[in-house]
Parts: structure tokens; sequence; C-alpha cells
């Protein structure tokens, strides 16, 4: 590849991550919250710009402070003493406002951007097709894919706080060095004066001799500082991810405690934690031994430019060609110019950790956007409405056409047809694996490989395998997904008792983490007792009573008989036990179809 085709595909990738960059930034300046962003952006470059101002001033005043040293001129020294002082207040105001200003505008920005992919991680079961995703390696058609994403809580809890911060203070600080030479770079053209030499007889002058060395000077500190530094890049991308995984270990750690004790897996969690630390560890030592070559450069290049202007212009100062002040205010303008072409040398880390974190969050941005694009977020059934059911009545349970599929491609139920009124209780009987809570997930309308027409009818409630229940209150985790403010005392308290929980009636404000200090029949029953509370139509219950005894299993399957029964609904069950069959009377079961068939399974209905 010669170095134009080089240089157009270099520009070219610039430009698309720059648009994407766009593409993230923009959204909060176009937002509800546009006319406060724009208006402390604007105070920010204004004040950057008055600051810039301040460094002119306090560059002419060195010029005047030094020739009165100089000239031991006692009145001017005192004189410009008292001018320094107003100068010196003027910027400590400017810095004091421009450093609040900005961390106001990075939160601010940091907030909208969090609330926005909060809404859209969680609307239309974006998060489970995310994890769906991740973790069974399969995009819509069912192909494998390595672009899922990880962690997307910490892309969204530290990446989008990385975000904000880098690009405010970089954009801020390449404004300003940009401001910054255009105002200093006249300044020392006219200090400089011009550099004569005699080459082969014939004369030779440079006009704003200064001003081409700090160019030079920079320009080669810059290249040399991309070649340096740019392996930084993909090793913060790395330290950011192995970082995550190693916390996200940590947590599920802590989560499953109670399990790992009782399986005596201490040993091999901390197997799998030394690797993942190990992973951190080693990555890090690579950022480190990175950050080091640069390190080694930019303190050689900073360090340089201390003496450099001073040996450049040290023969016109002992000529007398110009005087002391003159030399601090070259120095001065010297050191401004030289630090604003300096911008990437000094600022190239911090460049190298907003690129990853800004590829980070665009490839976090991408996976949601195709989600959408795809219809993966929503799934391909269509899900027909109460009033608008041309399968049965509103009270029905109907499927029509109902084509399931797993995440390899393969398809697990074709064609399926399926119709329960209300006083029907259907049990759902296969073997494991045979797509029964499946099934439910399409029911439900977050299976996205679906194909098909259903119709769950309204004030439905699903009972899932493992419920969930936040940290806090009982009787948030009681009354959850709605606010427990909607249910009073005594029906939080009924629930309880009727699901057999009558020792945790007294404990409804105390805070706790009831996913793990609850047993697991003491979990199926709290969630049998959210059921109770809200009194839905219709149930959809997995394997709800698989950790609860004989007795146990009865009386709650009866107050759940009797809820459906008195709110005109039904009742639909996944369950292996044979002592569940006696509460439903209807049976849909999954059988096993010959190799060759179109499906791997069928699904048959008859009466119990």
């Amino acid at each position: 590849m010669n170095l134009l085709s080089r240089i157009s595909t270099k520009f070219s990738a610039f430009r698309r991550f720059s648009a994407r960059v766009w593409a993230l930034s923009a959204p909060y300046f176009r937002s509800e919250d546009k006319w406060k962003a724009r208006g402390l952006l604007l105070a920010i470059v204004l004040l950057n710009l008055g600051a810039v101002y301040m460094l002119v001033l306090i560059n002419d005043w060195n010029r005047v402070f030094y020739d009165a040293l100089q000239n031991k001129d006692a009145a001017v020294f005192w004189t410009q003493l008292g001018r320094f002082t107003y100068l010196a207040f003027a910027f400590i105001i400017i810095a004091v406002y421009r450093f609040y200003l900005t961390q106001l505008l990075e939160m601010r920005w940091r907030a909208w951007m969090t609330t926005h992919y909060l809404q859209r991680w969680l609307a239309d079961h974006a998060f489970y097709q995310l994890e769906l995703a991740r973790f069974t390696g399969a995009d819509n058609g069912g192909s494998n894919t390595a672009n899922a994403p990880d962690n997307p809580d910490q892309r969204i809890q530290e990446d989008i706080n990385l975000f904000t911060t880098y690009s405010i203070s970089l954009s801020m600080g390449l404004l300003n060095a940009v401001v910054t030479l255009l105002s200093f770079v006249g300044i020392l053209w006219s200090l400089s004066g011009a550099f004569a030499f005699t080459l082969s007889g014939t004369s030779y002058s440079i006009p704003g001799f200064m001003v081409w060395m700090a160019v030079l000077y920079c320009v080669v500190g810059s290249i040399v500082t991309h070649y340096i530094g740019r392996p930084q890049i993909k090793l913060n991308f790395q330290q950011q991810r192995v970082e995550a995984d190693f916390r996200h270990h940590m947590v599920r750690v802590r989560e499953y405690s109670e399990s790992i004790a009782l399986d005596k897996g201490e040993a091999v969690e901390r197997a799998h934690l030394d690797t993942r630390f190990s992973a951190v560890l080693a990555n890090y030592l690579k950022l480190i031994k990175a950050q080091k070559n640069l390190v080694w450069f930019t303190n050689f290049f900073g360090q340089a430019a201390v003496v450099f202007p001073f040996i450049v212009a040290a023969p016109r100062f002992f000529s007398g060609a110009i005087q002391l002040g003159e030399l601090m205010q070259i120095s001065s303008a010297f050191g401004r110019v030289q630090d604003s072409l300096s911008w990437l040398v000094d600022n190239y880390s911090s460049l190298a950790a907003w690129r990853a974190t800004t590829d980070r969050l665009t490839s976090f941005e991408d996976n949601i956007s195709s989600l959408v694009q795809q219809g993966r977020v929503r799934t391909a059934i269509n899900v027909i409405a109460n009033n608008e059911n041309p399968l049965a009545g509103a009270d029905t349970l109907a499927v029509s056409g109902l084509s399931l599929a797993l995440p390899t491609g393969a398809t697990l139920l074709s064609g399926v047809s399926l119709k329960a009124g209300p006083g029907e209780s259907v049990l759902v009987k296969g073997p494991s694996g045979s797509g029964k809570s499946t099934l439910f997930r399409a029911l439900a309308g977050i299976w996205p490989f679906a194909k098909g027409q259903t119709h769950v009818p309204a004030n439905a409630m699903f009972i899932p395998q493992r419920p969930y229940f936040p940290d806090g209150t009982l009787r948030d985790a009681l009354a959850y997904p709605q606010p427990a403010a909607q249910y009073c005392d005594e029906a939080l308290k009924q629930a309880l008792g009727d699901a057999l929980l009558p020792k945790l009636t007294s404990r409804l404000d105390d805070q706790d983490a009831w996913s793990q200090k609850l047993s697991g029949g003491e979990q199926q029953r709290l969630a049998i007792a959210r059921v109770l509370l809200k009194k839905p139509s219709w149930i959809f219950a997995d394997e709800a009573t698989s950790a609860l005894d004989e007795v146990a299993e009865k009386t709650l399957h009866e107050k759940l008989l009797a809820q459906v029964k008195a709110a005109k609904g039904g009742m639909v069950s996944i369950a292996h036990r044979p002592s569940v069959a006696a509460f439903h009377n209807k049976l849909w079961e999954l059988e096993k179809l010959p190799e060759g068939s179109p499906a791997l399974y069928q699904l048959n209905e008859r009466r119990e």
C-alpha cells in the first residue's frame, strides 16, 4: 500500500470515528435540556477564551517587569507588582468558575446519558435480549456473533462517566490550545526577529525564526508520541473489559454465596477469580510498560522545551539586540506556543483512554440499535390486543401458528395452535429441555426466536422458576414491580399469611437481600404471596412449587385456583410432580419427534 492510500485509509477511519463520536455527543445538546447544556458550554468556552486573554496580558507584563529589574527602576517594579495582583486575581476567578461550570456540565451530561441508556437498555426487554445474545452467541438468524457487549452495567456506570469527562476536558483543552496558539504566535513572530545566514555566498533570512523552530519541535514530538503511545488505545479498551469481568464474577460469588458454600466450591471460585485477576494484572502490566515508554519521551520533550527558547534567543540577547524583559517574554511566548502545539504529546494517554471508552460505548449503542432494527427487541410474535382478538374471546388464552426456535437456529416447535378458556387449568408436561419454559417466554412476549399469533388475557402474571426480589424492604419485594404504597399493610400481611409465611408478617419494613436470606421454598412462597396480593385473572407458573412439600404444595395450588376462579380466569402450570396433575383439567404435552422432522418436539393437547 503506497503512502497516499495509507493516508486515505487513515482519513476515512478518522471520519467514521468522528461520526460515531458526534452520534454519541449530539443528542444531549438537542435534548429537552439543550438550552442549559448549550448555555453551560458557551460559558465554558468564553471562560477559556478569557483565560487565554489573561495569559496574553501576563506575557506582556513579563516584558515590563523584567525590564524594570534590569534597569533597576523601583517605581515601575512596584507598579507592575500591583498590576500583577489584579491580573492574578482575575485569572483565579476565571479558573475557579471554569472548573465549576465544567464539572457541572459533565455531571448534567452524564446524568442525561445515563438516564437515556438505562431507558434504552431496560425498554422492550433489550437487557434480556443482549444477555441472551452474549451467552448463547447467537443473533437473530441463529449465527454466532462475537460482538455482543460485555458488562453493559459497566458501560453505563463507568464508560459514560469517562466519556463525558474526557470529551469535555479534551475538547476544551484543544480549544484552549488553538486559541493560545493564535494569540501567541503573532507575539512570538514579532519578538523572534529574523535568522540570517550565508550559504555559498548567498545571504538568506528566515523571518519569525522562533515560530518555525517551535512548529518543527512540536511536529517531531507529536509524530514520535503517536508511534510510541498508540498501543495504549487497545490496552485501555482491554483493561476496562477485564476489570469489569473480574468485578462481575465477584458479584456472582456474593449472589450465589449459599450454593457455593454448600457445594464447597470456594477453591473453584478462587481459581476463577485468580484467573480473571491475573488477566487484569497481565494487561495492566502491558499498559504500564506502554505508558512508561511514553513518559520517557514526554518528560524528555518537556524538559528540553524549558531551555530550548533560551538557546535559540541567547545570541540576540548577548549581542544586545534584545533586553532581559524581551528575552523573558520570548521564553514565555515560546512556551505558550510550544504548549499549544504539544497538545497531542501532553494528552496522548488521555486520548487513548477516551478512544477506548468511546469504542465501548459506540459498540454498546450499535448492539442496542441492531436489536431494534432487526426486530429482536420486539418478539416476532404478533401479540393480539384484548379488544381485537380473532382467535377467541378477550378472557381466552389462544395461540395460532406458533413456531419456536432455539438460538442455534434449530426449530423447537412448529405450527402450534392452542386454546384455554376461563375456568380451565392447564398442565404443561414434557422431558427436560423440550421447551416448556421457552413456550412461557413466547407467551410473555420476550422470546425473540418465535413466530405466530398469541393472545394472553389482560391481568395475567407469570411466576418464573427463579423469582426476583429487589434488595430493600420486604414490602417492596412483595409488591414488586408496583410501588408498595399501593397496598395497605393488612393486604400485605394477608398475602404473606395465605402463602404460609406468617413469620414474615412482622418484617414488612425490614431491609435485607431477600433472594439470599430466604430459602428456596420461602422464595417460592413469597412469589406466590405476590400473586395472591395482586389477584390476577390468569396465572402462568413455571415450577412454582417445586421446592415445597406436598402439603404446602396442595394448599397453595388450591389458593391459586380459587384466586383465578374468583377472577373468572385460568391457570397454566409447568410441573414434573405427578401430584400437581390433580389440580389441572387439561394437559399440553411435549413429545419428541423422530430425526428428520421439521421440529424437535410437537405439542399435543388432551383432557386430564
